[in-house]
């Protein structure tokens, strides 16, 4: 029975187990592996550290705010197709009365004439009869009633023109992605904004924390994510003719492993998750196999020297201490972490011990089957 029980005992550490314990990743840390990582304790200074790094960074990114600038969307453009209606009184050179020449008698009634469909071509330009080419691209239909009218003047009596945009093609923002109704939209004189757009579009396909907006303007490209952007706010951009906007489904998640009642991917869902809220999330530890004083947060975090490279560092949160409940409300859970619960070092022993009950115990249900009879 000696040789067995020390058999058992030395393979103990053999017994199947959710994950290492808080030891045994404290010896891979200061062993010489693959990956070299270092363990820091959640402290409040610790934690203000890393909220404030983390703010900097926030504040170094680029938004779509830095893509704002004035421009307007009340202007003609290439491919536009407008419409043009020639008005006269007395001697006309469209109508009925058109050819007459300025010696003939003066006839009192109007006459108009109607140019339905007209393509800006490549150029910019426009062509009209007893007028000739017009360039048209960059003014408004106002001003392009000035040019025509001027271009009557010595031919017509009194001319007048009403120029309107038929079809807007210049003037429009393309909508793409994750949306509902994607498609070109047209720009009113109202001015509108990003979060306009994507309304008109039908809305984000998935919740705003999972879609990213990827704007492009010009030859310039930035993405923010969806939830971060408030109607009215910098970063809601005024519309200008080309945007390009596109909705792409990017969801953050984080993973939690170990003596936990829950082993899963878990989605944000909302714009931040603190530690405590992700520990939550996957049931908190679970009573009879984890370690409540060894939770692990694995990340990589920025090296100091800013080259972009990254440093593998694991942060550990003691919750047998009251003060670590409130340090993990203040610790910002970031995308792709994994968060580890260790398993006690008692539970291999207790698992033997469980594994030696299961042997012996039908001997002495056996022996005492044996007595009674």
């Amino acid at each position: 029975m000696m040789v067995t029980l020390a058999a058992l005992l030395s393979g103990c550490a053999t017994l199947p187990a959710s994950g290492p314990t808080a030891r045994e990743i404290e010896h891979g840390a200061a062993r010489n592996s693959p990956i070299s990582f270092r363990i820091v304790d959640i402290t409040r200074s610790v934690a203000g550290e890393i909220e404030a790094r983390a703010k900097l960074a926030d504040e170094a990114q680029p938004t779509l705010a830095s893509l704002a600038r004035e421009g307007r969307n009340d202007v003609v453009g290439l491919g536009d197709v407008i419409s043009i209606n020639i008005y006269e009184v007395g001697v006309t050179l469209f109508g009925t009365g058109g050819g007459r020449d300025l010696g003939q008698a003066y006839d009192p009634s109007a006459r108009g004439e109607a140019f339905p469909a007209i393509v800006v071509d490549r150029g910019g330009d426009i062509t009209l009869p007893y007028i000739g080419k017009l360039h048209v691209a960059g003014r408004t239909t106002a001003e392009i009633q000035d040019m025509v009218v001027q271009g009557l003047r010595g031919k017509s009596q009194s001319p007048q023109a009403l120029v309107a945009v038929r079809l807007n093609l210049s003037n429009t923002v393309f909508v793409g992605g994750d949306v509902r109704k994607p498609g070109r939209f047209d720009l009113s004189l109202q001015r509108e904004r990003l979060l306009d757009a994507v309304a008109l579009s039908g809305g984000a396909a998935y919740s705003a924390e999972d879609t990213i907006v990827r704007f492009n303007r010009g030859n310039q490209t930035l993405e923010e994510r969806l939830g971060r952007i408030r109607a009215g706010a910098p970063d809601d951009l005024v519309l200008m003719p080309g945007d390009r906007v596109e909705l792409i489904k990017r969801p953050r998640s984080f993973i939690i492993l170990g003596a936990t009642s829950k082993v899963a991917q878990v989605p944000f869902e909302t714009g931040d998750v603190s530690l405590a809220e992700a520990v939550a999330r996957a049931g908190g530890p679970q009573d009879a196999q984890a370690d409540p004083s060894a939770v692990f947060l694995f990340r990589y975090d920025p090296r100091s020297a800013g080259d972009g490279s990254e440093l593998p560092v694991i942060y550990r949160l003691n919750m047998m201490e009251p003060a670590s409940y409130f340090l993990s409300q203040r610790f910002a859970v970031r995308d792709k972490d994994v968060i580890y619960i260790a398993n006690a070092a008692a539970n291999r022993p207790a698992k033997l011990v469980n594994i030696i009950n299961q042997l012996f115990s039908p001997f002495v249900t056996a022996r005492v089957l044996t007595r009674n009879n």
